[in-house]
């Protein structure tokens, strides 16, 4: 077969295929685009049958809600109607009850001024009797007033003196016997050893020969010692013996005893005076840090610091009124435990507050202030609890006691220190005391004599009856006691009696 019409005849089926593959899928096109539109045109037909039924719903409910409204809003109108027609109703009372008042007020304006006008006829006729009484008196009513309150006020301060002196002796009556069983009770139980000691620092030596060694040559063995010991040694004309001077207490005890161990050594001079002044420094230490703690176990207080007990144990070595202070630290406590437990309050802040309540005195050479504030101050700094802080700084009313154990530990003190034998004092401090208490009394108005009797523990004031009255002689009394308390130290308490005497004197002619 010709080549050429093989080509052609490929060729024309090529075309004929293309053609045909052409229409084959531009039907299937049209196919597909005839499904799709009637899809879309299902969908649409769809989406308008849901609008309407869209459409239909709102339209009901929008009808729906339109009713309810228009529903509340007749009632709410109705409603309405009535609150107003209540409210009319409440307005029309009100009138009413205005109208009334208006009424009544011009009754009690009308009654007003005839109760005025009576009142002005009464104020006239009280006037009259006033003027008439004032004739009939010879006195006018400031006159008349004046003497009246005069007898009305002598007659109140007369009752008034009367029920105070009546009441002053109940409590004082009733108070002195509850005092005297709980005191007779505290000193009874407490039976201390000790009445009183003094701490002399004076020491005997076996012969006069002994002074020149004391002093050396040209005095440098005494020299030494005072520096060394801190003390001033007296060598006078007293017979075998010398006196070791020094405010503190502990530094004397230390120059006393190492004074006397060097007498009895023999051995006197420099080197071995600083030697054996620093023995004795440890020992006494130690005697002190041993009379604390045995102070502390006697008193049966514990808890406290080891340097509260070191400052404790040198009142060991202090004295007031010939009265050792360590021995009155622990019979304080005793006496403010069993008032404590007396009383019912805390025993153990009470104990406490009672055998530190004088720590001060062990450092006052060396610091300034009262031994109250500084005893308090130095416990504070080692966590004492506050109440017994309180207790120490109160104990002379430097500050105001906040609790009871700080009265009990007062009152244990005065105990302690005025029961007999406890205290004694020199014969010119004894005589000054005398005199500044009757110095003192003549000082306030009013007062005629005043004596100071029973060892100064009581004071009798004789006043002017003329310038002084029964109540005035009360207040007298606690005046001049409360002064005593605020300029005076003393032991124990002072009492104060105030003596008024009337005399009246005639003469028969």
């Amino acid at each position: 077969m010709n080549p050429i019409l093989v080509l052609l005849i490929d060729f024309i089926t090529l075309i004929i295929g293309v053609a045909a593959g052409y229409f084959f899928h531009r039907y299937q096109a049209d196919i597909a685009a005839k499904a799709k539109q009637e899809k879309a045109d299902d969908i649409l037909k769809a989406a308008t049958s849901q609008a309407r039924l869209i459409e239909s719903g709102s339209r009901e409910s929008a009808t729906k809600i339109i009713q309810a409204a228009e529903s509340e809003m007749k009632e709410r109108r109705i409603e309405l109607n009535r609150e107003t027609e209540r409210l009319d109703k409440r307005r029309g009372e009100l009138d009413s009850r205005f109208d009334k008042i208006e009424q009544r007020e011009a009754t009690l304006n009308k009654r007003q001024s005839q109760v005025d006008k009576r009142a002005n006829e009464i104020d006239k006729l009280y006037e009259d009797q006033a003027k008439k009484l004032e004739q009939v008196a010879n006195m006018t009513q400031d006159e008349a007033r004046k003497e009246l309150f005069a007898s009305v006020e002598k007659e109140a301060r007369g009752d008034m003196a009367r029920i105070i002196r009546q009441i002053e002796a109940e409590a004082r009556e009733e108070g002195e016997k509850r005092a005297r069983k709980l005191i007779a009770d505290a000193i009874q139980r407490v039976a201390s050893e000790h009445v009183a000691e003094v701490t002399r620092a004076v020491v005997t030596l076996p012969s006069e020969e002994m002074k020149g060694r004391i002093v050396g040559r040209n005095g440098r063995n005494i020299k030494a010692f005072e520096q060394a010991a801190g003390v001033d040694v007296i060598v006078d004309d007293t017979p075998d013996s010398v006196t070791v001077s020094c405010f503190d207490s502990v530094r004397r005890e230390i120059g006393r005893r190492a004074l006397s161990k060097l007498i009895l050594d023999g051995r006197i001079h420099p080197a071995h005076i600083e030697k054996i002044v620093e023995d004795e420094t440890k020992a006494v230490e130690k005697i002190i840090n041993e009379a604390g703690e045995q102070a502390a176990y006697e008193a049966n207080v514990t808890g406290l610091h080891i340097e509260v007990l070191r400052m404790m144990g040198r009142l060991k070595f202090r004295t007031s009124y010939g009265q050792n202070q360590l021995a009155h630290a622990v019979e304080v406590s005793k006496l403010a435990g069993i008032l404590a437990a007396e009383l019912g309050a805390n025993i153990e802040l009470s104990k406490q507050g009672g055998f530190l309540h004088d720590i001060g005195k062990a450092m006052d050479h060396n610091q300034d202030g009262t031994h109250a504030g500084l005893g308090a101050e130095f416990c504070k700094r080692y966590g004492v609890n506050p109440v017994v802080v309180n207790a120490i700084a109160s104990h002379h009313h430097e500050i105001d006691q906040d609790t009871v154990e700080a009265v009990i530990a007062e009152a244990a003190d005065a105990i302690s220190g005025a029961r007999p034998g406890a205290r004694r004092e020199d014969l010119e401090a004894y005589i000054k005391r005398i005199r500044s208490l009757e110095e003192m009394s003549m000082s306030f108005d009013g007062v005629q004599q005043a004596f100071a009797i029973q060892a100064g523990r009581e004071v009798r004031i004789l006043v002017k009856p003329d310038q002084i009255d029964d109540l005035s002689s009360a207040r007298l009394a606690r005046d001049i006691a409360k002064k005593i308390e605020e300029t005076m130290q003393y032991p124990g308490q002072i009492r104060v009696t105030v003596i008024r005497e009337t005399r009246s004197t005639e003469y028969a002619k």
